[in-house]
């Protein structure tokens, strides 16, 4: 969690109760409105009930923060390792507006959630499991293999067709599901209009990830198929592997061991579209958790922490997603050559 080293002296301390009740219900709405690539210290937020501003202390004591501002919350970004620190003042921003912070935390988790282990994992790896496997195998075992190595055409074409025949099936599938949730989170996300249109870019992130995904997964798994019967048992090491992957990159996307793994770079691309459509997330995350103490706040940061993860290699977004994407077709490649080569020296039988 790169905010784990929050430094916030006094802000949980208990407050000076207000002459009115009402002030502490609801006080602040979504007012930080720096981005984190924006400058390295930067001053947010407003103590809209006066609980700060109008109590009967000195300046000095209103700007616990020191930064000569009084009543408001310091945001330094770490010049090394670009992680964000608050420090408030004392009583400001105690009581955020909790439904629509909580809503829209649950909305961004839940399109991120969906999208990386409904879509990419799940969909983008077992698909090609259950499909790819045996793709060549099947033809293999039942002899109708023999027809199509009858007419001339190399065996890494065979190969490159039948993953071409797989992908016009799953590709379909989904686009289609992906419109369907695109859909559906649209109208009922929080938003002013009637349509939340800036997730429209992370779901179609989402299902290009997902296709990236099963490409590789489906060379991997039908090469797997082609060296053995019974290729599905080899497949699933793999599949745990992933699995286990997908779960390391939510806490450490930048884990060098994550190059090693296909969902790592899918999942970045999730990850650079999120950033771009949502420039704003960083400092989102960290408001719920600085405001939100351990109510329904500070529970759906933590959430929307878990699925939300800075790309691994360190660039903007577009640059990030353009580097997976690469990666993936290279892997994809790489598995295509490895897979030809081993239906080239099986004997069918």
């Amino acid at each position: 969690n790169p905010f784990s080293e929050l430094s916030h002296p006094g802000l949980f301390d208990p407050p000076i109760p207000p002459d009115d009740p009402e002030k502490w219900i609801n006080e602040d709405d979504f007012d930080w409105d720096e981005s984190p690539s924006g400058s390295r210290t930067v001053s947010v937020g407003y103590d809209d009930d006066g609980d700060c501003r109008d109590a009967d202390r000195t300046n000095s004591q209103k700007d616990s923060n020191d930064n000569n501002i009084i009543c408001d919350i310091l945001i330094e970004r770490d010049r090394f390792s670009g992680d964000w620190y608050a420090e408030a003042d004392n009583y400001v921003d105690e009581d955020p507006d909790d439904a629509a912070y909580a809503a829209e935390a649950s909305h961004m988790a839940f399109v991120l959630g969906i999208g990386k282990m409904g879509f990419v994992l799940l969909l983008g790896m077992f698909l090609p499991l259950f499909l790819a496997t045996g793709l060549i195998r099947e033809e293999m075992n039942d002899g109708t293999m023999h027809f199509m190595l009858s007419k001339p055409i190399a065996r890494t074409e065979v190969f490159l067709y039948r993953i071409l025949g797989y992908l016009g099936i799953v590709w379909p599938y989904f686009i289609g599901l992906g419109i369907i949730f695109a859909l559906i989170s649209g109208f009922i996300g929080p938003s002013d209009g009637f349509f939340r249109f800036q997730d429209l870019a992370v779901w179609l992130a989402i299902v290009f990830a997902t296709m990236m995904a099963s490409f590789v997964y489906g060379m991997l798994f039908c090469a797997l198929g082609t060296m053995w019967r019974f290729g599905i048992v080899l497949a699933i090491p793999f599949a745990a592997w992933e699995l286990g992957m997908c779960i390391v990159s939510m806490g450490a996307p930048d884990a060098p061991i994550l190059s090693f793994s296909v969902v790592g770079w899918a999942l970045m691309i999730v990850d650079a579209a999120a950033l771009m459509a949502w420039p704003n997330i960083d400092i989102f995350i960290l408001q719920g958790q600085l405001m939100g103490d351990f109510g329904l706040i500070h529970s759906t940061s933590l959430a929307l922490d878990f699925f939300h993860s800075e790309p691994g290699v360190g660039t903007s977004g577009l640059i990030s997603a353009v580097i997976a994407t690469v990666v993936l077709l290279v892997q994809g490649a790489v598995l295509w050559f490895i897979g030809g080569a081993i239906f080239k020296g099986k004997e069918i039988e």
